[in-house]
């Protein structure tokens, strides 16, 4: 019954949309039923607009949101500037880079995330489907910095404002695909994306949701904590990090020359209790804590065939509209039958929808994590409610292919087309401005030079 209702909707899908393939039917039949995802099509990285909307709906829609704020002007930065977002040139199908920090003002992290976001910017355009009008020429501002900027392509955008003074909320941060999605070297248990999708694929056609560890699980460094949540990580590991219900410890940190502290800058810090980002999912319950803005673990947890457990997310990235939270406010009561929590203005402003138990695919605790230990006692005493919030968040973002290199594709070209219809770079300010360093020349090494004058 599953399948022919999706069969319907495809079927109405071709009407308004055109051509839907066999295997767009067969991916939305299998991603109903919670199936595999469907490796060729997921793969697929010429996927045209209309294929793009239909395999993927609503991947897009904080870019129609971006877009919907109107438009603004790009300005040309002066030729010594040393700081500020990186500029690039898209034109006639080409790339150009026509501002970029100094080697030497980014740490090799951001310089490997700047490189990451140039590679797949490009991938995209190189991998666009002829049947589609051609990319807009455009000039984009690209922030691979943890902290968004207004009028940039940024990582992370704060979902609501925090409630200290001297946090002006970011309201203008087009999203873009994280850039562990091409790759993580610096993190050696995490690793690139696709290592980590075909790890987590493996462990989990082994390991049914019945057989995980029911202990909550969580790894990382105590000091990172947003203005909106600025004690989350304490907290954690006060309710948390000595509990026999839990797994839940702060990172230590060795160096490979023989140090202790992982702060020789002439030795690799390593940790030696990080977990391998797929043994996260041999747990029931994953614990997300964002950092000081986003944290980039969240898509590797969003693998697994395991519940989410996180206070409200402060911090929005390319795919966070996607979660369908089931507030644990609404499981537990105290005595006087009131709700263990109650959501902050901010909180209710970003996330006014609650899903019931049988919708949900994440649980928001809260925010102190005082009612963590609750929470999951009421999970394992309800394992069917449990294991469905489990499935529908593997079944939408590995079975749907949200997290696909297909989807990355799609979501880099709307990104594009979204951008230039409001970003302006023309005007007497831009005349004279050299069109840019080639792409092609950047990506091996060299920063000046051969600039050619548009």
């Amino acid at each position: 019954m599953i399948i022919a209702a999706a069969g319907v909707l495809l079927l109405l899908f071709y009407h308004l949309y055109g051509k839907v393939t066999i295997d767009d039917a067969r991916l939305h039949a299998a991603t109903v039923q919670g199936g595999v995802p469907n490796r060729p099509l997921f793969d697929d990285l010429h996927l045209d607009e209309k294929q793009c909307h239909t395999i993927f709906p609503g991947l897009t829609k904080d870019i129609d949101d971006m877009v919907a704020l109107g438009p603004f002007r790009i300005a040309p930065k002066p030729a010594d500037a040393d700081s500020g977002p990186l500029q690039v040139r898209l034109q006639n199908g080409r790339m150009y880079i026509v501002h970029h920090e100094g080697k030497g003002t980014l740490d090799r992290g951001f310089l490997d995330a700047r490189m990451a976001a140039l590679h797949q910017l490009h991938r995209a355009i190189l991998t666009a489907p002829k049947t589609d009008p051609p990319l807009p020429d455009a000039v984009f501002a690209i922030n691979v910095l943890d902290g968004p900027a207004n009028d940039t392509m940024s990582y992370s955008r704060p979902a609501y404002a925090a409630s200290t003074p001297g946090n002006p909320l970011v309201t203008r941060a087009f999203l873009m695909p994280h850039f562990s999605f091409w790759g993580w070297p610096a993190l050696s248990f995490v690793g690139s994306f696709a290592q980590a999708t075909a790890a987590v694929e493996s462990l989990e056609r082994q390991l049914p949701f019945h057989r995980k560890d029911p202990r909550p699980v969580w790894r990382g460094t105590k000091r990172y904590n947003s203005a909106q949540h600025p004690q989350m990580r304490t907290n954690l590991l006060k309710v948390a990090g000595k509990a026999s219900w839990a797994d839940v410890e702060e990172l230590a940190w060795a160096d490979k020359g023989g140090g202790d502290k992982g702060n020789s800058k002439t030795t690799t810090p390593v940790s030696t209790n990080a977990l391998r980002i797929e043994d996260f999912c041999r747990y029931k319950y994953t614990l997300h804590t964002e950092g000081i803005t986003y944290s980039g673990r969240l898509q590797f947890l969003q693998l697994c065939e395991s519940v989410l457990l996180t206070p409200p997310m402060a911090w929005l990235q390319h795919t966070t509209h996607l979660v369908r939270p089931l507030f644990s406010s609404d499981l537990l009561h105290d005595k006087t039958g009131a709700p263990s929590w109650v959501a902050s203005d901010g909180v209710q402003s970003a996330w006014p929808v609650h899903y019931t138990a049988a919708e949900a695919n994440v649980v928001f605790v809260a925010p102190d994590w005082s009612d963590l230990q609750a929470t999951v006692a009421w999970l394992e005493r309800h394992p069917d409610v449990a294991q469905g919030i489990a499935q529908r968040q593997r079944a939408l973002f590995v079975g749907g292919g949200y997290f696909s290199p297909a989807a990355e594709a799609c979501y880099w070209r709307a990104l594009i087309r979204g951008w230039s219809r409001v970003a302006k770079s023309d005007g007497p300010a831009w005349l004279g401005e050299p069109r840019g360093l080639p792409w092609e020349q950047f990506a091996m090494g060299y920063e000046s030079g051969f600039s050619s004058v548009s």
